[in-house]
């Protein structure tokens, strides 16, 4: 059953914004706007055991951890934990695309996937320092393919790093970083300031600490890294966001050294928590001001300053006290679907805008749908919830009805702009919430889902990507060795979009080149692991570079190469790959011939 505010506590999230900023004054307002909005129809929840809290505004936080009472009952109603390998698939309706079960995993509760730039995923089990790695099989099958257990995250200063949500990315050097994160461990509602880097080549996790300076550690109701927005900037810069300072506090990584410098913050009333950056083919980066609505920002790298833009035609983030908003992201054709968060305390439905970057201006997408909820009636919300680019230019997109509700219900928003409701998943979708989701984009074209299980799925969509969406392969040598590595140059190899979104709980970037090679007798795949990528620009038609190994156990003989992109394949180079190659020199001198 979908959650509603009584009239009684219209204003909520005025009074939210309030509560945070002037906690005497408005404290009551909101404690009444909370509970209006979190515990009503507490019979229509499952009684959950263990549950997995939602991501939370710190406001909300702040608000049960001075009320433990309330804080117990609001996990109690949460939707159930999924617990083991499903049984039998549910019944999806009749819709194109289709889902299909990823092996199981040792272990449950995955969420927060991520793809390396050698094809492989690393997933995190939440509420843990543990991870694990899902590497395809011989076909470049995700389903049937194996996991490994990978290092765990570090003690950092005598506390285990173990966020449930937090910033992350791929760097363009393959490494992986976290910041931040929101609970930590089994404890209650905690905003905390660690952080650590992931080397594949080593299999080690490195502690890095956060920002220096004010607004990065939290300070009594205030401050901290917590669940922040992060992006990678066309450069191959991490830009790191504070998700509760105020004013706002924003900074740049340096992956070299591990270390920090200050940059512009975006310029909303007050802090940026809940809220998600968008990388845009301008190559700015665009925020949309949860407490601040209806404003919304962009961000210019070369500059470094925020800047405030045409404000969207409809208010997205949630009127009803949550301080939620839906997750944005760019499409293929260069426009930007932001969804919003409205959790249905005013009983209208949850809205859509559409950003055009290059022009600058808004116009209003479709509604989400009614339905969501038991009937299938209620108003569908993408109060924290995942969206995908999928390889035929539409955005995949889980919601459900009101705030943390169950079921989940799946749709895809076409580059017509209309939504269509697609299959569920084939478990767990009946009884889980929207939060409980987030996606991958994988080079095979399918999206990866998370749901806190131990039994991830695919979803394979219908079409193709137009030939404009693809990836070009300007250079790159036709003759190979397993080990060595090479150069590639094309155009879009790093796609149209950043490929996934979530907001400022999860982020699954993709916007940088992938390289397979499949041997033409076998038909094995085998990926190379990229690095050194000159530029991560989503703008079309950007030229760029990139180094790929090639993997020791690829199969010698012809083949042909691949740059994929967000699941979208160039045409194939066709290539060989051999263990010698007869060298020939043009040059004349002395000197040293290395390779």
């Amino acid at each position: 059953m979908g959650i509603a505010l009584p009239a009684s506590a219209e204003g909520a999230g005025a009074a939210m914004h309030r509560a945070w900023v002037e906690p005497r004054g408005a404290m009551l307002r909101f404690a009444l706007a909370v509970i209006a909005v979190l515990l009503v129809h507490p019979e229509s929840r499952a009684q959950a055991r263990n549950p997995i809290p939602p991501p939370l505004s710190a406001a909300t936080a702040q608000f049960f951890k001075s009320h433990p009472t309330a804080w117990r009952q609001f996990l109690m109603q949460l939707p159930q934990r999924p617990t083991g390998a499903p049984a039998s698939p549910e019944i999806a309706p009749a819709a194109e695309g289709t889902w299909t079960a990823v092996t199981t995993a040792p272990a449950s509760g995955l969420s927060n996937p991520l793809l390396l730039t050698d094809g492989t995923v690393l997933v995190h089990e939440s509420e843990t320092p543990d991870w694990y790695k899902l590497t395809p099989d011989i076909t470049g099958d995700y389903a049937l393919g194996s996991w490994s257990r990978i290092a765990s995250l570090p003690v950092i200063d005598g506390t285990q790093y173990e966020p449930l949500y937090f910033a992350s990315a791929v760097l363009p050097d393959g490494r992986v970083i976290i910041m931040g994160g929101e609970y930590n461990g089994s404890g209650g509602t905690v905003w905390i300031s660690m952080g650590a880097i992931y080397d594949p080549a080593a299999d080690m996790w490195t502690a890095v600490s956060p920002p220096a300076g004010a607004g990065w550690t939290r300070s009594g109701d205030s401050g901290g890294i917590g669940d922040a927005p992060s992006i990678v900037l066309p450069d191959g810069t991490f830009l790191l966001g504070g998700c509760c300072a105020d004013p706002d506090v924003d900074a740049l990584f340096d992956a070299a050294t591990l270390s920090w410098s200050s940059t512009g913050a975006p310029l909303g009333d007050t802090y940026q928590d809940e809220q998600g950056y968008v990388l845009l083919p301008t190559g700015e980066v665009l925020t949309i001001d949860v407490w601040d609505p209806p404003n919304a920002e962009v961000y210019r790298p070369d500059a470094g300053v925020w800047s405030r833009i045409a404000a969207p035609p409809v208010a997205l983030p949630d009127p009803c006290g949550l301080g939620e908003i839906g997750p944005a992201l760019t499409r293929s054709d260069g426009t930007v679907v932001a969804f919003g968060g409205n959790t249905g305390c005013n009983g209208q439905a949850d809205p859509t805008a559409i950003y055009d970057a290059a022009n600058r201006s808004w116009k209003r997408g479709p509604d989400v749908p009614a339905a969501c909820g038991p009937g299938g009636t209620e108003n569908c919300t993408l109060a924290d919830a995942p969206a995908a680019l999928l390889p035929n230019g539409n955005v995949l997109f889980a919601a459900s009805a009101g705030a943390y509700n169950s079921p989940t219900h799946f749709f895809e928003f076409t580059g017509g702009n209309a939504i269509r409701q697609v299959p569920d998943t084939r478990f767990f979708a009946g009884s889980s919430s929207s939060y409980f989701y987030n996606f991958l984009v994988l080079p095979s074209g399918q999206v990866l889902e998370t749901d806190f299980s131990s039994t991830p799925e695919l979803y394979t969509p219908s079409g193709a990507a137009a030939s404009g969406r693809r990836p070009v392969i300007a250079s790159v040598p036709h003759a190979l060795a397993p080990g060595q590595t090479y150069r590639i140059a094309g155009t879009q190899m790093n796609g149209l979009s950043q490929g996934a979104a979530y907001g400022d709980d999860a982020e699954g970037a993709t916007n940088y080149p992938i390289v397979l090679i499949v041997n033409s007798a076998t038909g094995h795949h085998f990926f190379a692991k990229t690095s050194r990528s000159s530029t991560t620009s989503i703008a079309p038609g950007t030229g760029s570079t990139a180094k790929f190994a090639v993997a020791p156990a690829t199969e010698t003989g012809p083949g042909i190469l691949y740059v994929i992109a967000n699941g979208v394949a160039s045409t194939g180079v066709e290539v060989t790959v051999g263990t010698g190659f007869p060298l020939s020199l043009s040059e004349s001198g002395s000197g040293t011939v290395t390779s």
